[in-house]
C-alpha cells in the first residue's frame, strides 16, 4: 500500500508561468506530443509509419503535432528528393533529451497499471452518471 507523502509547499504557493512544473506541462499538454517523441526515440520514421505506430491519431492531428515539435526544435523533418517525395522525421539532440524522463514516466505507468485502471474506471463511471442525470433532466 502506498503511503501518503506529506509535502510542504513554498509560501506563498504560486505556480508561476516560468516554474518547472508548468513549463513541462506546456510541452506534454497536447495529447500526441509525448507519443510522437516516444515513437521517434526508436529512430527516424516516415509519416505513414508514424501514423501506423500511433494508433488513433488522425492525419490532421499527426501533421499538427509534427509541425509543433519541429517548430519547438524537438524533431527535424528531412525531405528526400525521390519520386514520390519521401519525408522522414527524427528527434534532434534537444528531443533526445526528453526521451529519458518520458521513459521514466512510462515505466511508472507499467508498474502502476492498477492505478491507471482505477482512474479509467472512475472516469467511465462519472460519464455514465453524468449521462444518466442528463437523461433525467432532459434538454435545456
Amino acid at each position: 500500500m502506498n503511503k501518503s507523502i506529506v509535502r510542504f509547499p513554498p509560501q506563498p504557493l504560486a505556480i508561476s508561468e516560468t516554474c518547472m512544473p508548468r513549463r513541462i506541462h506546456t510541452l506534454l499538454t497536447p495529447k500526441w506530443t509525448s507519443m510522437a517523441i516516444y515513437v521517434l526515440s526508436f529512430g527516424a520514421l516516415r509519416t505513414g509509419q508514424l501514423q501506423r505506430a500511433m494508433v488513433g491519431v488522425s492525419k490532421k492531428m499527426l501533421t499538427q503535432t509534427l509541425r509543433e515539435l519541429e517548430a519547438d526544435g524537438l524533431i527535424v523533418r528531412k525531405v528526400h528528393q525521390v519520386v514520390p517525395p519521401m519525408v522522414e522525421y527524427a528527434l534532434t539532440p534537444l528531443g533526445q533529451g526528453f526521451v529519458e524522463p518520458l521513459m521514466t514516466l512510462y515505466s511508472w505507468a507499467e508498474s502502476n497499471a492498477a492505478l491507471l485502471d482505477e482512474l479509467e474506471y472512475n472516469r467511465v463511471q462519472s460519464a455514465v452518471h453524468a449521462n444518466a442525470i442528463n437523461d433525467m433532466t432532459g434538454p435545456d
